[in-house]
């Protein structure tokens, strides 16, 4: 019997999605449920795992973009497992990415295309003051493309040594759609940033002096800054609802709880994954669920419901070293808070100059539904929460607010 595998619906809206890895050949045998793909969709990463026993025959090969309900392989399940076979090893992984190299032809056996550029490859060679004639043309006949003429580079002599070659990568679904999205956010919203800072000193103290009792506490769980930002947040947007808000055509959509996302660096590029009513969590539960979403992006298996929905996005480039940056809106959403670096660098303080730990926050927000007043509101809320976090975020009660 030949069963037909198709592609499961890997979340609502998601109608295409594409095969990213094959890890097994054409004619392995297959035991049930063990995974034999790793596809792409817009969203996530997930693995497609075999429906039955039996020897399998794909029917796409990577890079594929496929629909939902599509046919990508076949299995024969009459077919008798060899003697002595186990099931078949997962094929070493291929790139992530498809490259094809493409290098410049040398100077001095130069090949003269005999074709003639097309109008739009004309113009880019003429901006670049190049001949035609120095270009091999790889459109019909020879006739140079706008491809040739963007990749092409003015003749500088011959290369007396390093390489000069150039690769095409394809993006993943997944990238490809983030860029989407980033463009769309930029586009379509009014996005503005304001900025302030934050002197981490009261964090760091009470880290300094709770970190190791919260770790031995709580299952080695670390006591980091972003449980501290997080409840932060959440104070600060139900001071200043508007921030916690979104558009929806002619209307405001506002939410009385805080799906917080965090912006986590996975295998596959940038993820949100979402932190459930993050308002009702204490410190523990925060830095609990984010190192629980992060142990799941780094090893490949978050889902497309880890980062479904959200009210308001965190993301901390300070992991990077990042100093100053304007975060783009995660859309739908109508604000984002950046994080950065923490530098010691002197403040005045009660007249008197010293050197303290101090951060740059940013939140960046969408100006057609949030206004001025909110938004400068919103992030002054965050700044006095995180420079006083014994009385509005633990109730001058540290050991209770940390579960100790």
């Amino acid at each position: 019997m030949i069963l037909e595998m198709k592609v499961p619906s890997p979340g609502e809206s998601i109608t295409e999605v594409e095969i990213a890895t094959w890890l097994v050949k054409d004619g392995d045998y297959v035991e049930k449920d063990q995974a034999i793909a790793e596809v792409d969709s817009d969203k996530a990463t997930l693995e497609l795992p075999a429906e039955a026993s039996g020897i399998i025959t794909l029917k796409a090969e990577e890079g594929d973009a496929v629909a939902v309900g599509q046919v990508v392989c076949h299995i024969d399940t009459a077919a008798a497992k060899p003697d002595g076979a186990t099931p078949a090893p997962a094929v070493e992984k291929a790139p992530e990415v498809k490259k094809e190299e493409v290098k410049a032809a040398p100077v001095a056996e130069k090949t003269y295309a005999t074709g003639a550029p097309s109008p739009a490859a004309k113009k880019i060679l003429d901006e670049k003051n190049i001949s035609p004639s120095d270009i091999v043309g790889t459109g019909k006949g020879g006739r140079i493309t706008t491809e040739d003429a963007a990749n092409a580079v003015p003749a500088m002599g011959t290369p007396t040594g390093g390489s000069r070659g150039t690769e095409r990568v394809k993006l993943s679904m997944l990238r490809r759609k983030v860029a989407e999205r980033l463009v769309a956010a930029k586009n379509e919203t009014a996005m503005l940033t304001t900025f302030n800072e934050v002197n981490m000193t009261p964090i760091n103290t009470i880290r300094n002096q709770y970190k190791d009792e919260f770790k031995a506490k709580h299952n080695g769980l670390g006591l980091g800054y972003m449980s501290f930002f997080t409840k932060a947040v959440t104070r600060a947007l139900q001071l200043y609802p508007d921030v916690n808000s979104m558009m929806d055509g002619d209307h405001k959509v506002a939410f009385d709880f805080a799906d917080i996302s965090i912006a986590v660096s996975g295998p596959k590029g940038l993820m949100v994954p979402v932190v459930r009513n993050a308002e009702l969590l204490t410190f523990r539960g925060v830095e609990a669920e984010i190192k629980r979403l992060a142990l799941r992006a780094r090893d490949g298996q978050i889902t497309v419901d880890d980062m479904t929905g959200g009210t308001f996005t965190i993301t901390n480039g300070g992991v990077f070293g990042s100093m100053l940056s304007t975060p783009i809106i995660n859309p739908p959403q109508s604000g984002i808070l950046g994080m950065h670096n923490i530098i010691e660098r002197p403040i005045a303080v009660n007249g008197k100059v010293e050197i303290h730990p101090m951060m740059y926050v940013a939140l960046s927000y969408d100006h057609r539904i949030i206004d001025g007043r909110e938004s400068v509101g919103f992030l002054v809320a965050v700044k006095e929460a995180l420079e006083n976090p014994m009385e509005f975020l633990m109730d001058n009660n540290p050991k209770k607010a940390l579960e100790l």
